[in-house]
């Protein structure tokens, strides 16, 4: 259990070089908030250990043997939507970016980040928060594909208020300030909103307003 008698986050960690993904599991299991499920090194392995390990995380290398980790993240997300998966890139490329949205990842993270980041980062996907930059986001979101998925229509303006914040990057507190509201309110307003889009993430949220064109992408970060 971690503080406070809260679950600890379970995690899989994908990466196909075996030493670092055991190096990274041994220094995420010193945190108390994160309980390491296991290790895969490959897609289908990863596929297979998430949908009998049930991570709230799963950690997902992009270069894989037998398929990308955005291929592999894909069918996670669709067997297990509650799944929350970060990729594991060092690329910039906008195309594997958008496909790792298009796959439902929460967001990105490079390999050279200090264990205590991407502990962080691990309990911020946890809770659904978007973890990419907002000049990222701004540079991505204009490039998503339209849908007509017909859904959104009963969100209020507050919420489609607080999704055009989001969709700049803000955080809950930054958007409670901003509108003097209290963080507690900006929280259930969003998880009103992830619910109505049918989201699990705020970065899933944000990319199908943007997609439905239920809000206007941000024109800067």
């Amino acid at each position: 259990m971690g503080d406070r008698g809260v679950s600890p986050v379970g995690l899989l960690i994908v990466d196909d070089h075996r030493m670092f993904a055991e190096s990274l599991a041994r220094l995420l299991s010193d945190d108390d908030g994160i309980e390491v499920l296991g290790i895969a090194g490959s897609a289908m392995e990863a596929i297979d250990m998430a949908g009998g390990l049930r991570p709230r995380v799963v950690l997902m290398d992009y270069h894989l043997p037998d398929r990308d980790g955005v291929a592999a993240a894909a069918v996670i997300r669709d067997r297990n939507p509650e799944v929350m998966v970060v990729m594991l890139t060092g690329s910039s490329d906008d195309a594997i970016l958008l496909a790792a949205i298009d796959a439902g990842c929460s967001g990105f993270l490079t390999k050279d980040r200090a264990a205590a980041e991407v502990a962080e980062a691990v309990r911020a996907a946890a809770a659904g928060e978007a973890l990419i930059s907002p000049a990222v986001l701004s540079r991505l979101l204009p490039k998503l594909a339209r849908t007509q998925r017909a859904i959104g229509d009963d969100l209020s303006d507050r919420e489609r208020e607080i999704l055009e914040l989001l969709a700049r990057g803000w955080t809950n507190k930054v958007i409670a300030s901003e509108l003097f509201l209290s963080v507690n309110t900006i929280r259930n307003h969003v998880q009103s909103v992830l619910a109505k889009l049918d989201a699990h993430s705020k970065l899933e949220a944000v990319s199908t307003a943007v997609r439905e064109g239920i809000i206007d992408y941000p024109k800067s970060a």
